[in-house]
């Protein structure tokens, strides 16, 4: 319940906007042009793998608590997938919430640094919204950094517009976007 309290300030709080430049991450072997990618649900069991990876994708310090990703991926109302690289290694995840009113809330989105620009992002995004429709859901909201000019252009190519700025939503000051989707 912490989460939903947490995601949920967030959307009304209004924290001064300053977002880093993307920081070069942790140097690895870039995935050869190619490969292919499995999307599977995202488990409990993939708890330590998802959180690790998480704070890989978001070193501005809006990576979410392990304890955060436990609920997320326990909680009944969650629509959890993965990325799979060949062997099995998480590179990607998305969690969403199904909300009481039906409303689907995508909470998070991840891809690791060495494994973007592969469409791993729109995949997760789509196949999370089959989940929510196999939940009745006919309306999936998310928020998104106002400077993350990258991710926006992908929700908007998947259908999101922008329905209202959230002044300071994050807790370095930065603002944030809602996107909305109708899935009908």
């Amino acid at each position: 319940m912490a989460v939903i309290k947490k995601i949920r300030s967030r959307w009304w709080s209004q924290p001064v906007e300053k977002y880093p430049h993307e920081v070069e991450l942790e140097h690895s072997v870039p995935a050869a042009v190619g490969t292919r990618y499995d999307i599977r649900p995202l488990a409990i069991s993939q708890l330590d793998e998802c959180w690790r990876l998480d704070q890989r994708c978001f070193v501005d310090g809006e990576a979410y608590s392990r304890e955060t990703f436990e609920y997320l991926l326990t909680a009944p109302e969650s629509v959890s997938f993965r990325a799979a690289a060949p062997g099995g290694a998480m590179v990607g995840f998305v969690i969403g919430l199904v909300e009481p009113d039906h409303t689907g809330h995508i909470t998070t989105v991840g891809v690791a640094p060495d494994h973007r620009r592969r469409h791993l992002a729109k995949r997760l995004m789509t196949e999370v919204e089959k989940g929510f429709r196999q939940r009745n859901v006919r309306l999936v909201r998310l928020e998104v950094r106002s400077l993350n000019i990258p991710a926006q252009k992908l929700y908007e190519r998947l259908g999101y517009a922008v329905t209202q700025r959230l002044p300071k939503y994050y807790s370095n000051g930065g603002d944030g976007l809602l996107m909305l989707k109708s899935l009908e």
